[in-house]
């Protein structure tokens, strides 16, 4: 009996100790003081994307428009917001391997998840990822130069080709979170998760592929080829995005304004 009253006094003691006391009226505080997060309202898009004018990306013409017709495809994407453009470039030679650009564009105007990377969509098509390097693009937007994080993926064809030799091609994407920039999904939720105290949030993703038909075959180009064909293609179609169709933050709905 002597011996438990003894071990209930030191652990009471340990509880009075000025540590354990301070670490305690901390988390009580933080609790109190602390706002919960704020729950999402939709965010749509300014402009739909399927709106987005075509004039105004030349010199990239749009050959073809593509819908996706499965129905569990589309549910596994978790938005109907996108399109799936050809273009072509009409400064480029047809033999170019950068003269098509297959250009997939993503949005979602109350995002709980970010879904859908090339990573996850070709290795589970059947293809093998090969290399991932980050990249940086620098973009003139009206006099402003911004530095765009992408990351440049190469994959392989899991079937031989005519030839008998694996098919390598290149894929290139990036995120816009709440009008920043993000390079992979990672970097996309925690943009995303630095936004819980405001009433909206959004991201879209911008994913694209340049190669050319030869003999009836794809050609895809070198890595400095593709790199220096998406610096051209973003310089056209990022600015179209910001200042036609992407939604611009609402301020009155951050956490400090609501606390002022």
């Amino acid at each position: 009996m002597l011996s438990a009253m003894h071990n209930t006094n030191r652990i009471i003691r340990g509880y009075l100790q000025p540590a354990f006391l301070i670490c305690a009226a901390v988390l009580v505080l933080s609790g109190i003081v602390m706002p919960k997060p704020v729950k999402k309202e939709q965010l749509p898009l300014k402009k739909s994307l399927d709106l987005l004018n075509e004039k105004a990306l030349a010199p990239y013409k749009v050959v073809k428009k593509t819908e996706i017709q499965n129905q569990e495809v589309l549910e596994s994407l978790g938005t109907r917001d996108y399109i799936q453009w050809l273009l072509e470039d009409t400064d480029a030679d047809v033999d170019s391997t950068v003269h098509k650009c297959q250009l997939f564009i993503t949005y979602y105007d109350l995002p709980d998840r970010v879904p859908h990377v090339p990573e996850e969509c070709y290795t589970g098509g059947g293809h093998q990822k090969l290399t991932s390097d980050s990249v940086t693009f620098k973009i003139d937007n009206n006099g402003i130069v911004e530095k765009i994080p992408a990351t440049y993926l190469v994959f392989a064809s899991t079937n031989s080709n005519y030839w008998g030799m694996d098919t390598k091609f290149p894929v290139l994407y990036l995120f816009n979170v709440n009008e920043s920039y993000a390079n992979s999904r990672e970097e996309a939720r925690f943009a995303l998760n630095k936004n819980i105290f405001s009433k909206y949030s959004y991201f879209s993703k911008v994913e694209w592929k340049f190669f050319s038909i030869r003999f009836n075959k794809p050609v895809y180009p070198s890595k400095e080829e593709a790199i220096a064909a998406s610096q051209k293609l973003l310089s056209v179609i990022l600015p179209i995005l910001e200042r036609e169709h992407w939604p611009i933050g609402k301020k009155e709905n951050t956490l400090e304004e609501e606390i002022n």
